[in-house]
């Protein structure tokens, strides 16, 4: 598997790449070709155009989740197939928890999803699960993370909508995240971790029966985070000992010190490739 992370919110020095407060990663494997989130503009297009990458080869696109810094990519990379000779019978599986989609406030900015169907038709096709989906034999997508411990995802992101419609506390249960199962073991692959890296971490687990953990790359969802946050989550990936951490996104630079004291942590930014057995 050859991991290229497109966008983050840093950049790698002297590629001269652009940067967004986002995630998206391109990942080849099995010969597939799979995006997991699209940012939230068209930058992670320019930079596959630098790096090489050809969007419209790209089979799947997973959501880690529903909100805007994730998602709205989405919209730009469908106008870009809509104006190239992209055929309209190569489908795109969009692979989601189903309340991806679902409508998010944070207070009065809207933060979720856009996604007009008429229009992404065309191209895509939705699976949305609750359930660990495989993607190919060896790229897993885990659905809905079990949440386990007793110290992360403790407090709601903003709000969204019921069934019935009512406003209410967002817990952001349709975080989710990609596994990788290799011969060295698990690649964890989240982008933003609202469900909490220790859990996500303990899920791949559970859902494959490998307690190798080879590697975990993406957002841990630890800026700004309390003491006690802090200490139990390098406390448990440190008793799970992941070969190699990779966190960005929404992981500030006290969080990364603080696991690099029990774990180890690497350098993360746009360009950045990573490559497994």
């Amino acid at each position: 598997m050859k991991l290229t992370v497109l966008l983050d919110n840093n950049t790698l020095i002297d590629r001269y790449l652009i940067g967004e407060p986002g995630v998206c990663y391109h990942i080849d494997i099995d010969g597939r070709q799979v995006l997991l989130d699209t940012g939230y503009s068209n930058v992670f297009m320019q930079n596959a155009d630098i790096l090489g990458i050809d969007l419209k080869q790209v089979d799947t696109i997973v959501l880690s989740h529903g909100h805007n810094d994730h998602t709205w990519g989405l919209g730009h990379l469908m106008q870009y197939f809509d104006r190239t000779d992209r055929p309209t019978d190569k489908r795109i599986q969009l692979v989601a928890h189903p309340d991806a989609f679902a409508p998010k406030f944070y207070g009065d900015k809207i933060i979720g999803a856009n996604y007009p169907q008429d229009c992404y038709s065309n191209y895509l096709d939705k699976v949305e699960t609750k359930e660990p989906y495989y993607i190919t034999d060896n790229l897993l997508f885990l659905g809905e993370i079990k949440r386990t411990n007793d110290f992360e995802a403790q407090r709601p992101v903003g709000q969204t909508k019921d069934c019935c419609g009512n406003l209410v506390s967002d817990y952001v249960l349709d975080d989710s995240a990609l596994v990788y199962t290799g011969p060295d073991g698990l690649v964890v692959i989240s982008g933003c971790s609202h469900s909490g890296i220790c859990n996500i971490v303990d899920y791949a687990i559970s859902v494959t029966g490998d307690k190798r953990v080879s590697a975990v790359i993406g957002g841990f969802h630890l800026q700004n985070a309390s003491n006690t946050l802090m200490a139990r989550t390098a406390e448990h990936l440190g008793r799970i000992q992941p070969e190699s951490l990779y966190p960005c996104h929404c992981t500030d630079l006290n969080a990364k010190i603080a696991l690099a004291q029990s774990t180890n942590v690497n350098e993360v930014g746009v360009g950045k490739v990573l490559e497994f057995a």
